[in-house]
């Protein structure tokens, strides 16, 4: 990380103010700053800001990077304006610069496009015209970080297969794909028309192949993106806080132009989860472009922040849906013309690949395994594969259908209608008998059909304690006993919430 030092201030315009009084005038001031914005954002932004001078309607302050500067500038110029007039007067201009590695001469009065341009300065040469050993160390200090931060941020490595020409498209990705398309494509001098774009879907539907593509196309454009997966992300905030160049990290995650974020359920620790928040909203708040993907929606990340969660629902977000038959045969039908370019024998007739579309309902991996299975049973001679071959080669992959996965809103929302009350007054604190039982009848269905913890059941039943739930299941439960309506009642609701 680079070293920086102070520039001289008896080489700046200190007009209408002495030494000793500026710095204690600059405490007062952030002793107001703290007060407005809380330690933990004083103590992230504002703690290596420093004021320079004051004087002729004037402040000069200044820190070491250009990415402090920049989210000051943008985030928390009018706060340190309202301190110092406070302090000083009316200041009808305040510059923030980076100071750098040698004094600058600086010019009295200073343009907004100068304030980063004085970091850029040529270096002042010293009495024997070389540069100062101070330049040097700097210079070398330079050099040897940039391989650092880099290395912490690198993209999790693409797949060159996984573009957009080899993405089989059905009525259940049809929205997201067309979504990843138009993401892709995005002029970059307009606001992108939806912002993030979050993906959500079981295993093995689609979502890291549109990710991928995403990121190849916008590639090919000479627009800088950055393809991580939570883990990389991960170990990329861990050695950067390693190696201290977690400040140079911060800066080029928040330069890109389109952020893909994979697997986003994985993203664990509290510090982790806060950096990956700020750096959303960074990124967001710049107009920048990001697209995410998990395996449920937003609302049903629990273990990620709920401040992430929110912003992460902001955007569209669109879930991947199971694979129908036509799209399993479309998906056969493209990784067996893939083979066949490797194996010209490789042959499979109509029926066996309608037989293995009706086979393998779960997702496009045990698609490719079965297409991997067939391969293996071909015979050498150029034979067609068999219905019965096909039968015995996939057996494996062959699965029990899978019942569908219940979400604690469709319950609320199913029970609601069923006994004639809203998801609101279900949700609500109303204790009356009417809305107390449709209430425990959604809890108990929410814990015997979701795998949701008590808590976490009844955070979302507008945020009760666990003892709740567990009452209102215990309940239930004690009434199945004697009440034969409840019981079918009950069961007609699981078949419904299940189909």
């Amino acid at each position: 990380m680079d070293r920086y030092e102070e520039p001289d201030p008896d080489r700046l315009d200190q007009s209408g103010s002495g030494g000793p009084p500026l710095d204690e005038a600059w405490r007062r001031c952030c002793a107001r700053l703290r007060a407005e914005v809380g330690d933990d954002i004083f103590n992230s932004w504002f703690g290596r800001l420093a004021l320079v001078s004051v004087g002729s309607g004037q402040a000069r302050l200044s820190v070491p990077t250009r990415f402090l500067k920049s989210w000051i500038d943008t985030h928390y110029a009018g706060h340190i304006s309202a301190a110092l007039n406070a302090e000083f007067g009316p200041t009808a201009q305040i510059f923030i610069f980076v100071r750098c590695s040698t004094p600058l001469e600086l010019p009295a009065k200073i343009a907004p496009a100068e304030c980063a341009a004085s970091a850029r300065a040529a270096p002042k040469p010293s009495e024997s015209g070389h540069r100062a050993p101070v330049e040097r160390r700097a210079a070398a200090s330079r050099t040897a970080s940039a391989p650092a931060f880099g290395d912490a941020l690198t993209g999790s490595p693409l797949d060159r297969r996984l573009t957009f020409a080899t993405f089989q498209v059905g009525r259940s990705n049809e929205l997201a794909f067309h979504a990843a398309k138009r993401m892709a494509d995005h002029n970059r001098d307009a606001m992108p028309a939806f912002c993030p774009l979050y993906v959500h879907s079981a295993v093995g539907l689609g979502k890291t192949h549109l990710l991928q593509a995403v990121a190849h196309t916008a590639a090919s454009q000479g627009r800088s993106v950055i393809y991580l997966t939570a883990e990389r992300f991960m170990y990329g905030f861990v050695a950067a806080l390693q190696s201290q160049t977690s400040i140079a990290f911060k800066e080029r995650l928040r330069t890109i132009d389109l952020l893909i974020f994979d697997d986003a359920q994985f993203l664990q620790g509290k510090a982790i989860q806060a950096e990956f928040g700020h750096a959303l909203n960074a990124l967001l708040d710049a107009g920048r472009e990001v697209i995410v993907a998990a395996d449920r929606p937003p609302h049903d990340l629990e273990s990620l922040d709920e401040r992430v969660r929110s912003r992460l629902s902001v955007g569209l977000s669109v879930e991947i849906g199971a694979l129908d038959e036509p799209l399993r045969l479309k998906i056969l039908e493209a990784r067996i013309a893939a083979a066949r370019a490797a194996e010209p024998h490789f042959e499979v007739t109509p029926a066996v690949l309608a037989f293995v579309a009706r086979a393998i309902r779960s997702n496009g991996r045990d698609l490719e395994g079965a297409v991997n299975r067939l391969r293996a049973h071909c015979a050498p001679n150029g034979s067609p594969l068999t219905v019965e071959t096909a039968e015995a080669a996939i057996r494996d992959l062959v699965r029990t259908h899978e019942p569908k996965r219940v979400k604690i809103e469709d319950i609320q929302k199913l029970v609601a209608s069923h006994y004639s009350v809203s998801r609101a007054d279900i949700l609500s604190s109303r204790r009356t008998a009417a809305v107390v039982k449709p209430r425990q009848v959604a809890m108990f269905l929410a814990k015997i059909l979701t795998p949701r913890s008590l808590p976490e059941i009844g955070r979302r039943f507008g945020g009760r304690d666990h003892t709740t739930v567990l009452h209102a299941v215990r309940k239930i439960e004690a009434l199945l006993q004697s009440d034969p309506s409840l019981r079918d009642t009950l069961e007609l609701l699981k078949r419904m919430l299940q189909e």
